[in-house]
């Protein structure tokens, strides 16, 4: 059993805390990221679940167990911290086999599973090297080896991919995701990298200053994100936010704002004549569309970012600015005026006041 379940979790530094009445179950087999911005208290609450931090109230339990006063090394978990801190003076065969060592496992054993977890990871040719001859990556994988030697029921990853470049972090993120999918490992893994928690997670556990703003699938969190911090977190490039009046127009309703009004029929949201909302819209779910239709969001454009097969224009529409992700060949000219479209299937209203989503369950 590795199940992990947060009942009414705190933590406090003094008078400050970090971490406010959480709970949170996590299943067996499962990836999950805790994802936030700087300062949330994902890694803290990660150091809880690893035993490196002491909890100020609640209880966590790890496999049906309490670990509230056990040992870090005794909670069954293994952890992957953003420093891979390894041995320098020893060879990468002596890195991974370190824990096994100092448990007095056998010579024959510890030989036995070094080549058995550095044939999953790629590392046998690089047995006999010191750390300081291979490269970020390769040396983040020594890091997850020597978790992975433990057999540990949950492994926990801080941040291990921020220290390399882009290009390295894509690979290790695809030979995580593989090495979940072999080992079926419980894993929580923190990450202030929305792409790394869309890519990676069964769940994501949003967290701003100390409170789960939002639980669910990449796929739920970007498609019905619960309120506007959810809404402008998650998603790349950022969504649109335009603050409108809501007013009643025979059997739909009208929103009025960023120097247009736009009509819809509004069946999915809950609204009221002369309520104050937030209308988000995703960059690619603005259309190009011709001058003269109605429900257009228009300017012209005065950025242009060229991605590729994509551009991101970005124009001034009642004073608001707007950015429309469009294939590369709809780029318009710069200066040039610009007209978007969305169907009322994409956007996502807010409660102007309280943040939260109008969208009906």
């Amino acid at each position: 059993m590795s199940a992990i379940v947060c009942s009414h979790v705190d933590k406090a530094y003094g008078a400050t805390t970090v971490i406010r009445d959480l709970n949170l179950a996590i299943e067996e087999h499962e990836f999950v990221v805790f994802l936030g911005p700087s300062g949330c208290g994902k890694s803290t609450l990660l150091r809880m679940l690893a035993g490196l931090e002491d909890i100020s109230g609640g209880e966590v339990s790890i496999g049906g167990k309490v670990v509230n006063d056990l040992e870090p090394g005794d909670r069954g978990i293994a952890m992957v911290f953003q420093n891979y801190a390894l041995y320098p003076h020893m060879t990468i065969f002596d890195n991974i086999a370190f824990g096994l060592k100092r448990q007095k496992v056998p010579a024959a054993e510890i030989k036995k599973r070094v080549e058995a977890v550095s044939r999953t990871l790629g590392l046998e040719p690089y047995l006999g090297r010191k750390p300081t001859e291979l490269s970020g990556g390769q040396q983040q994988r020594v890091a997850i080896a020597r978790a992975m030697i433990k057999t540990p029921k949950v492994f926990l990853f801080d941040e291990p991919l921020s220290n390399l470049d882009a290009k390295l972090r894509n690979h290790m993120r695809v030979e995580i995701a593989r090495l979940h999918q072999s080992l079926k490992t419980t894993t929580v893994y923190v990450t202030h990298d929305q792409l790394e928690a869309m890519t990676l997670a069964d769940r994501i556990v949003l967290l701003k200053d100390g409170v789960i703003e939002q639980i669910g699938s990449p796929a739920e969190i970007y498609r019905r994100p619960g309120n506007l911090f959810v809404a402008g977190f998650i998603g790349t490039p950022n969504m649109n936010f335009i603050e409108a009046m809501v007013g009643r127009k025979g059997d739909g309703w009208t929103l009025t704002g960023a120097g247009t009004v736009l009509s819809l029929q509004g069946g999915d949201f809950d609204l009221r004549h002369g309520d104050r909302v937030v209308l988000g819209v995703r960059p690619p779910d603005l259309k190009t569309a011709q001058a003269g239709r109605a429900n257009l969001l228009q300017g012209t454009a005065d950025l242009i970012e060229f991605h590729g097969n994509d551009a991101l224009v970005t124009f001034g529409s009642g004073g608001k600015e707007i950015s429309a992700l469009v294939p590369a060949r709809e780029c318009p000219e710069l200066r040039a005026p610009v007209h978007y479209m969305f169907d009322e299937e994409s956007i996502h209203l807010f409660d102007a006041e309280t943040g939260k989503s109008l969208r009906r369950q």
